[in-house]
């Protein structure tokens, strides 16, 4: 029942009562509402501290190099693939794409933690493959390429 259908109840005269105990439960639920809003409105620095913590916790750097000269590798592509467990479903299959910045670093956010395939695929170089196991949140991989071989 909504507020404006307990106000037409009770100018039409129907069930007077029960509208009053309504609108005591509501007035009342309200009104112990109020300070909890209020002290959440006066504590931004709480909020603030504890966000970006959580929002730079799980950021896991990857850093490509190639060549003999291990010359970072830019605007590769990193694919990071892993399996979600599930407790009441079928587990799910994530895959995860960045790329590398000019220092031939690529910055995957909320990476899980556990056995997760990183695969590196870059213009004029080797794809590279392998399983890595993620250990700490702040982790940094460094991955190698290689050049391609010759065809003749």
């Amino acid at each position: 029942m909504t507020c404006h259908g307990a106000c037409m109840e009770y100018v039409s005269g129907k069930l007077m009562r029960r509208n009053y105990t309504w609108l005591l439960a509501c007035a009342f639920s309200i009104a112990s509402l109020l300070p909890l809003a209020a002290a959440a409105q006066n504590n931004p620095s709480a909020d603030s501290a504890a966000a970006p913590k959580t929002a730079q916790s799980n950021r896991v750097r990857i850093e490509v190099v190639g060549g003999d000269g291990d010359k970072p590798v830019e605007n590769a592509s990193v694919y990071l693939k892993y399996v979600e467990e599930r407790k009441l479903r079928k587990d799910k299959k994530v895959e995860l794409n960045v790329k590398t910045n000019r220092e031939g670093v690529a910055h995957v956010p909320d990476a899980p933690l556990g056995k997760v395939l990183v695969q590196v695929i870059a213009e004029g170089w080797k794809t590279y493959g392998k399983w890595i196991e993620i250990t700490d949140p702040r982790q940094t991989v460094k991955v190698k390429l290689e050049k391609p071989p010759r065809w003749y």
